[in-house]
């Protein structure tokens, strides 16, 4: 049988293992309570905390202060500056947009005197004839298509072939060296180039296509006053270098000159002379 000191040792024993000081006897009732070490102990207390911070830190409440202030400045310093960036970054923008209009919709919109432009010369397109085409339908080849010459003559509507049969005796000196009959086809081409000249002439002084002889119809009065065509022979000058000559006058350039019977055609400064005859001439 255990005996009475026995039993209060174990009941003391139980108590302290449940968390109740066996010497408090107001333990289970002081348990809840909250005490207060009164205001000389609470300053103790934060005059505590504050020097442990400053071990712990460096610095005091006065100097996080500071740090605050401080970090408030920097805030709104960077709050200006990325209010003058998107200020900024949006007139960029709105500048951009103004450029990528187009010139209609600029247009449209009324402009003001100060923001006016002198106006710009601009070319004015030219449709005139540039004579590629004239060219091209003028231009003669070769048969083995390694040369081509470009003609400078055109014949006019009026161009004819003629009825008499007009021929030219060629003269060197006294001596007669060739006869030529022009009356096969409307025009004939004098000059150097063989490969468009239909009279070639070899002196050096003759220009490739010097000149062109050409029969024309021409209106003229017949004995009773009334109007008839006839087809008369007609000599230009291709603006050659040395000029043609008729009967040894000097003919201008680029206009018809109109040929008789028996007349003397002379081209540049060649010795031959061309006679100028048909088959009714007696």
């Amino acid at each position: 049988m255990p005996r009475d000191s026995d039993r209060e040792y174990f009941s003391r024993s139980r108590r302290a293992h449940n968390g109740v000081d066996p010497r408090s006897r107001n333990s289970r009732s002081d348990s809840g309570r909250k005490y207060d070490d009164g205001p000389s102990q609470r300053g103790d207390r934060g005059s505590n905390y504050r020097r442990t911070e400053e071990a712990r830190y460096g610095y005091g409440e006065e100097e996080r202060e500071r740090e605050r202030r401080r970090d408030r400045e920097r805030y709104d310093r960077d709050g200006d500056h990325n209010r003058d960036r998107d200020r900024d970054y949006h007139e960029s923008q709105r500048s951009s947009r103004r450029r990528s209009e187009s010139p209609h919709s600029r247009s449209s919109r009324p402009r003001s005197r100060s923001r006016s432009k002198s106006p710009v010369n601009k070319a004015k397109p030219n449709f005139g004839a540039s004579g590629l085409l004239a060219a091209e339908t003028n231009t003669v080849q070769s048969i083995d298509g390694k040369n081509s010459t470009v003609l400078k003559y055109n014949e006019p509507p009026e161009a004819r072939k003629p009825v008499l049969g007009w021929r030219l005796y060629v003269f060197k000196g006294e001596e007669q060296v060739e006869l030529l009959h022009i009356q096969r086809q409307s025009a004939y081409l004098i000059g150097r180039d063989r490969l468009v000249a239909d009279i070639p002439i070899e002196h050096p002084s003759c220009s490739k296509q010097h000149a062109v002889i050409q029969y024309r119809l021409v209106q003229e009065k017949d004995e009773f006053g009334g109007a008839k065509g006839v087809v008369k022979p007609f000599i230009i000058d291709l603006e050659s270098t040395n000029g043609t000559h008729v009967n040894d006058n000097k003919i201008p350039a680029s206009r018809y000159y109109e040929l008789k019977l028996n007349d003397v055609i002379k081209f540049g400064t060649s010795n031959r002379e061309y006679v100028l005859l048909h088959d009714d001439a007696s």
